[in-house]
């Protein structure tokens, strides 16, 4: 009898561990919300970009790529790091993409993407140091 109770204890402590969920597993549920601590008013990407086919991404990721090197370039360049410096609209992004890569095949956006993340990768720190200066960093 004593072991049947303890059987039963053990059994509906383990059900009732399954059955919940833990906080740490509800902390864990991604939020769609944008809220960043550094210029919270960033501009979105433009709607056509976030509505690129899954097969063709690699067009966004260039367009990202190209728009996070020449934010870099422009706080190395004016030695600020204004928001609307680090994160200004997507258009001269956009205009550099549609320009130079829109009809290209796509190995050479892939090689562009690269290129562009090495500008932008050399210039990180020097980018950072200023805008850290700044407080947006």
């Amino acid at each position: 009898m004593m072991r049947f109770r303890s059987q039963t204890i053990v059994t509906a402590l383990l059900l009732g561990l399954i059955a919940q969920p833990s906080l740490a597993e509800n902390n864990l549920i991604p939020s769609m919300e944008r809220d960043y601590d550094i210029c919270p008013n960033r501009p979105l990407e433009p709607e056509w970009m976030q509505q690129i086919p899954l097969r063709e991404t690699y067009q966004r990721v260039l367009v990202q790529d190209i728009y996070r090197a020449q934010n870099m370039e422009r706080v190395v360049a004016t030695g600020k790091c204004t928001c609307a410096i680090r994160f200004p609209a997507w258009d001269e992004a956009v205009s550099t993409f549609h320009d130079n890569y829109a009809d290209v095949e796509r190995w050479d956006m892939l090689e562009a993407s690269d290129t562009y993340n090495r500008r932008a990768n050399d210039l990180r720190l020097e980018a950072m140091t200023i805008c850290e200066a700044s407080g947006n960093w």
